[in-house]
């Protein structure tokens, strides 16, 4: 009996010594992968249009697709590209244009520290530069325009699962560009700002402790 109860103890030992190294590796995984997918809407500047043109106040679709990396619990680093289409009212001259940007964004996520959050539920903020793609579709199609961008926006998530987020992101995305030719590159084409509001998920792909 005494030989039972000393094979218990050292066999609970190494299992209770086992649990604390793996929960301890976990949690010392402060890295994780995520990808995310989002879609929705977005609403172009009146300022990026040559004068006599205007853009609906809300279009369908814009698209966005990242990779997401946490370096610490609270800060990370996210590629993503977005597409967005927008086109003109119904007081305006026909265009449609085609904005595609790519951006590396800065990730903090405040959630830890904002304690009147409901389980589940975290907020996210992103900001970095990027590169805009502008081509107007149509006739206008030789007045396509490139520019540098900085992009900021601030995401909403709801866990699903301890690997899966769905979450809504409120973006803007400054254009930094110059004054086009109204004549030879201006007609059908941007240069101003964009908002874009959408809704998406998010899925982890390292399975890490702090995933959401």
């Amino acid at each position: 009996m005494n030989t039972f109860f000393i094979n218990f103890k050292q066999a609970s030992v190494s299992i209770v010594f086992l649990f604390l190294s793996i929960s301890g590796f976990s949690q010392a995984e402060t890295s994780k992968w995520k990808v995310q997918l989002a879609v929705g809407v977005n609403s172009p500047s009146s300022s990026g249009f040559i004068p006599g043109l205007e853009a609906n106040p809300i279009n369908f679709p814009t698209i966005n697709l990242g990779v997401q990396h946490m370096f610490k619990r609270q800060f990370g680093a996210k590629l993503d590209f977005g597409y967005n289409r927008f086109s003109n009212e119904s007081s305006s001259p026909f265009f449609k244009v085609n904005y595609t940007r790519i951006n590396a964004q800065f990730i903090y996520d405040p959630t830890p520290i904002i304690t009147f959050l409901p389980m589940g539920f975290g907020v996210v903020a992103h900001a970095g530069p990027g590169f805009s793609m502008i081509k107007p579709l149509g006739e206008y199609g030789a007045n396509k325009t490139s520019y540098l961008n900085v992009m900021g926006g601030i995401e909403f998530h709801y866990s699903i699962t301890q690997l899966l987020t769905v979450y809504l992101d409120g973006s803007y995305i400054y254009g930094v560009s110059s004054d086009f030719d109204p004549v030879s590159e201006g007609y059908g084409s941007f240069n101003g700002n964009l908002l874009t509001a959408t809704i998406g998920v998010s899925y982890s792909l390292s399975g890490c402790y702090y995933c959401d």
